[in-house]
């Protein structure tokens, strides 16, 4: 039975900030309101629609935990969200699904990572998630109503383009002056980490560096982690 793999972090998101509704009293005054049963009507919605949509039986849906073991390679990493509002019922859609679904954490990563590892080590399962960097996957993916397998090549690619582009979103910078565009220009002449430590190099910076922006654009893979000790294997560049 193939099951769909659902990044439940955006669902969550998506469902809880959809159902805010500001309110004008007059005189200046605005309030800000939701409703529970919204939020989880639209979160069944949603995911019911992906799961009769996509070739699959059932879905897992994945959530981040607390806890991120990417900020103890850079403390830096997503600190550029501290202070944003999240929507008011975020935490409660993130209990209701927890209560209502299939779902999966892993102590100290993102759900992205369960997705990764999950869609690497088991070709019966398809992941579904409106974020690029779930592409640096060797897997299946339902993307445009339709399966995209990622090869393992296609995956480094992907990760190699990330590692140079660096992800606003995600606070790390990436080589300087160096975008996707360039970066897939790059590697299309030789996909490598020597291509990602030249190009570090060709700005003043260290292979360190370069290894640092590798390791929090790794999105984990089959054998990346041990589920019993919470334990991340970081990546490293394979000697040739």
């Amino acid at each position: 039975m193939t099951i769909l793999l659902v990044d439940g972090d955006i669902v969550a998101y998506k469902a809880a900030t959809a159902s805010e509704t500001p309110v004008h009293w007059g005189d200046g005054l605005w309030t800000l309101h939701a409703y529970e049963q919204d939020v989880s009507l639209r979160l069944d919605t949603f995911i019911s629609t992906l799961v009769d949509e996509a070739p699959v039986k059932d879905c897992v849906i994945a959530l981040s935990d607390s806890e991120n073991y990417r900020k103890e390679i850079a403390p830096y990493y997503k600190a550029n969200r501290s202070g944003t509002r999240k929507p008011m019922l975020l935490s409660w859609v993130r209990d209701y699904i927890q209560k209502n679904y299939n779902t999966i954490i892993y102590r100290r990563l993102e759900a992205d990572d369960v997705l990764g590892i999950l869609g690497s080590s088991n070709s019966d399962t398809i992941i579904w998630s409106e974020d690029k960097d779930l592409l640096t996957v060797p897997a299946k993916h339902w993307i445009g109503g339709q399966v995209v397998e990622q090869s393992v090549e296609q995956a480094d690619y992907q990760f190699f383009a990330q590692t140079l582009a660096g992800d606003n979103t995600d606070n790390y910078s990436g080589c300087p002056k160096v975008g996707m565009v360039t970066a897939k220009k790059l590697l299309d002449k030789d996909c490598s980490w020597d291509t990602v430590v030249s190009t570090y190099q060709s700005k003043g910076l260290s292979e360190a560096v370069a290894l640092e922006n590798a390791r929090l654009a790794r999105i984990l893979r089959d054998g990346e982690y041990d589920t019993d000790t919470g334990k991340v294997k970081l990546w490293t560049p394979s000697k040739t």
